[in-house]
């Protein structure tokens, strides 16, 4: 697996370990996705999988295409809204990568102007 590929898997991680936080503690502590996250992460995946800057992906926050639509992008907000305060308690080392990788597509950005 090259690198592009452990990055994006990381990713997807991320977001589904994210949605598992807040639908765990908002939806009722089931111990797999109720319908409506599972849904939201189905369709989370698609949007990764089709994303045309595949190889050079940004963390979709510095993204210059957003290709969620608005009611699920809503969704992921508040999912974000809620995780990401307590991904650094519960998941450090996913945290710090995802951290690192908006970082990293910031400075690239500005390398090229």
């Amino acid at each position: 697996m090259d690198s592009v590929e452990r990055r994006i898997n990381r990713e997807l991680k991320t977001v589904r370990v994210m949605i598992g936080l807040h639908c765990r503690d908002k939806h009722g502590g089931c111990p797999d996705l109720c319908e409506e996250c599972l849904a939201l992460w189905d369709y989370a995946k698609q949007r990764v999988d089709l994303c045309p800057f595949r190889a050079d992906k940004p963390t979709c926050v510095n993204c210059t295409v957003h290709c969620y639509k608005p009611a699920m992008r809503e969704k992921m907000k508040a999912v974000m809204r809620y995780a990401g305060p307590r991904m650094a308690w519960r998941h450090p080392i996913l945290s710090l990568f995802h951290f690192l990788e908006g970082r990293r597509k910031e400075r690239s950005k500005l390398s090229r102007c």
